[in-house]
């Protein structure tokens, strides 16, 4: 039985294109008011996931529900909310134009367009914008006129193909925290993204596709191990580390010993022996990998995940 707070679920999804198999048993879940990171190399299988959660495309094998309904269910897209990676709207027309059209389709009564259209551009970092036309915008306020028509209508699930690959660092920044504050309020956030660093910063759970397949998934804290302790000491000198070493490999670097391989047991006894040495401790930080660190490695092959 599905949980109902099960915003995305997915059992042996398959998809195969003639004889080339796009994804191979997919299963996983996410919950409401979570962000999921979705990620992979170009062809593994990530805009084919994504068709399928919309309906866009039918699995060749496997099961899936969408806010409890089955996949392709016109009720379920209703509460979604989509932005593709490379989408266009015509030069022409008015961002209020754009959104209003977008706003009929979702059956938004009349007397609401322009109350949800000033609530969504404000959102998005568009205010005053909605008489521009397309044709007149930069690139980031077009992507972000984007993420306004994916935020019509208040959806229960987003979600976001690329959603800051045209975006200064201010207009990242602002994704970041808007993803952030819907999440707050529930929204459950589906992000495929390139940008390792940007998914880091705001997903929950990520998956890791490869070759069609989920190579690595789980909550980020799982996903990421831990990679030992560095502590920033005054007062040591390079030539005493050889007297603290019992936990492992040691360096000094510019005022920080790195204990690369410190498991957490080990980190008092690092401590006392640093301290044992006259020197003076200012700060003790776990090291974990970063999300691009173990995407590299699982690409390179340098270590299983």
């Amino acid at each position: 039985m599905i949980p109902d707070e099960t915003v995305i679920w997915t059992r042996d999804l398959a998809k195969d294109y003639g004889s080339t198999p796009a994804l191979q048993e997919l299963t996983m879940e996410v919950q409401k008011g979570e962000v999921l990171g979705f990620l992979g190399p170009n062809g593994a299988g990530k805009t084919t996931t994504v068709k399928i959660l919309l309906g866009l495309a039918r699995p060749t094998a496997g099961d899936g529900r969408l806010l409890g309904l089955p996949l392709g269910s016109v009720s379920a897209r209703r509460h979604l909310g989509y932005l593709p990676e490379l989408f266009r709207y015509q030069d022409w027309l008015t961002a209020a134009e754009v959104l209003e059209y977008h706003a009929g389709l979702l059956g938004i009564p009349g007397g609401e367009r322009t109350r949800e259209r000033e609530r969504v551009l404000d959102l998005v970092g568009l205010p005053g914008k909605a008489r521009l036309r397309v044709g007149a915008l930069s690139k980031g306020m077009t992507q972000r006129l984007g993420l306004g028509v994916a935020l019509l209508g208040r959806p229960e699930l987003l979600v976001l193909d690329e959603p800051t690959s045209a975006l200064d660092p201010v207009g990242c920044h602002d994704v970041r925290t808007l993803i952030r504050s819907l999440r707050d309020e529930g929204v459950t956030v589906f992000l495929n993204s390139h940008l390792l660093a940007e998914v880091e910063q705001v997903a929950d759970r990520v998956v890791m596709l490869d070759r069609g397949r989920a190579v690595a998934q789980g909550r980020l804290t799982e996903v990421l191990r831990r990679r030992g302790v560095r502590i920033r000491v005054e007062g040591l000198q390079a030539d005493r580390l050889s007297a603290i070493e019992a936990t492992g490999p040691l360096c000094l670097e510019e005022g920080w010993i790195v204990a690369s391989e410190a498991e957490e047991r080990d980190i008092p006894a690092l401590v006392a022996a640093i301290v044992g040495e006259g020197a003076r401790i200012y700060t003790v930080e776990p090291m974990h990998e970063t999300l691009e660190s173990r995407f590299l490695g699982w690409l390179e092959g340098g270590r299983p995940l």
